[in-house]
């Protein structure tokens, strides 16, 4: 969530630091390189520097099986604006016992305060076991949650959420989930404009629908076709005008308790939750990009009046249309950087 908090930006990129440990997940760990690396101003000056580093400088070996060498030790951390956890299949003692090895304790101490620190998959473990996600919401990959649970169980665990954002510190499920915590972090950093042109250049969707939900595995009871996708794109068509649960189900030739229950299944939010999260990207979007009144904005977004629209973009943002107008509209400095204090989770389920 952002809280409309922005200060001016200074000379140099956002530094990012990719702490890189033993058994490191390749894919995971060249997820911040690739969407943080592709974000850049109009003029093409790069927003982000990232850097990988590990606790002893030394190379690390990587669970497809090569090692890497980095150019960087521990002490890239105290320089670091965020800091990112890459997963590892190599845990040890920290998945046994939720005990950190010492090198690692002693690296994860140089993280300067007010850094933002952020898990991939199973780097949540590290961060829950340095004590850092205690009382806070958190998440990792569904096969890992009852593990997770059981271990720290201090930790207010969420295994539904693609990520969970909860100001200085965030959390991704598995594998994928890493890039949508990346974009969110440019999102919130410097606007969906931005995001979006992001994900264009790295070829993924800017935002997904659902959580973890729809990729656990479970028993399906019987082979079925039938899918609310089709419904869902109609939907996203018609979003400035009431759209009832009813019309939804008849749209998608099922009876609205099979709609609602097989729309959860596959979208992994309501229905109504679904549309009111639509309708406040296209809100987003006007306000970034128009000078559309307020109310007008809420008429084409669908809310129906300001009043509406401003309830829900406190709900599902953190600030009201007007504040969020101020530091993402098209005119505005985009290059800022976003310092967020909210105090609940933010969702992938989409904005839910």
């Amino acid at each position: 969530m952002y809280d409309g908090c922005v200060v001016p930006p200074g000379p140099d990129p956002h530094r990012v630091v990719v702490l890189a440990l033993d058994g490191v997940m390749t894919f995971e760990l060249g997820i911040p390189a690739r969407i943080f690396g592709s974000a850049r101003s109009s003029d093409g000056t790069a927003l982000y520097e990232v850097v990988v580093c590990t606790p002893d400088g030394g190379p690390v070996r990587t669970e497809a099986g090569f090692s890497i060498e980095v150019a960087h030790g521990p002490e890239a951390l105290e320089s670091a604006d965020t800091v990112i956890v890459a997963p590892t299949h190599r845990l040890g003692g920290i998945a046994e016992e939720g005990v950190l090895p010492a090198p690692l304790a002693q690296a994860l101490a140089r993280i300067r305060p007010g850094a933002r620190t952020v898990s991939i998959c199973t780097g949540a473990f590290v961060l829950a076991a340095a004590g850092l996600l205690d009382g806070r919401p958190a998440t990792t990959h569904w096969a890992e949650a009852e593990h997770f649970r059981r271990l720290f169980p201090r930790v207010r665990f969420d295994a539904d959420v693609l990520f969970v954002d909860d100001g200085d510190l965030l959390s991704s499920a598995g594998a994928a989930a890493g890039v949508d915590v990346c974009l969110h972090l440019v999102r919130r950093d410097h606007g969906s404009a931005l995001a979006n042109q992001v994900a264009r250049r790295c070829i993924v969707p800017p935002w997904r629908d659902g959580g973890q939900a729809q990729y656990i595995e479970r028993p399906v009871p019987e082979p079925t076709t039938a899918t609310t996708a089709p419904t869902r794109a109609w939907a996203l068509e018609r979003l400035d005008r009431p759209l009832t649960l009813g019309e939804l189900a008849a749209h998608a030739r099922m009876s609205v308790r099979t709609f609602t229950r097989r729309f959860r299944d596959e979208a992994g939010v309501t229905p109504g939750q679904w549309l009111t999260a639509q309708r406040v990207e296209v809100a987003k979007q006007l306000l970034e990009t128009s000078d559309l009144s307020i109310d007008l904005v809420a008429d084409r977004a669908g809310f129906g009046s300001a009043n509406s629209l401003r309830q829900h973009m406190r709900e599902l943002v953190g600030v009201s249309p007007a504040a969020y107008r101020r530091t993402f509209h098209t005119s505005a400095a985009h290059t800022s950087a976003t310092h967020t204090s909210a105090a609940t989770a933010g969702r992938a389920t989409a904005g839910v």
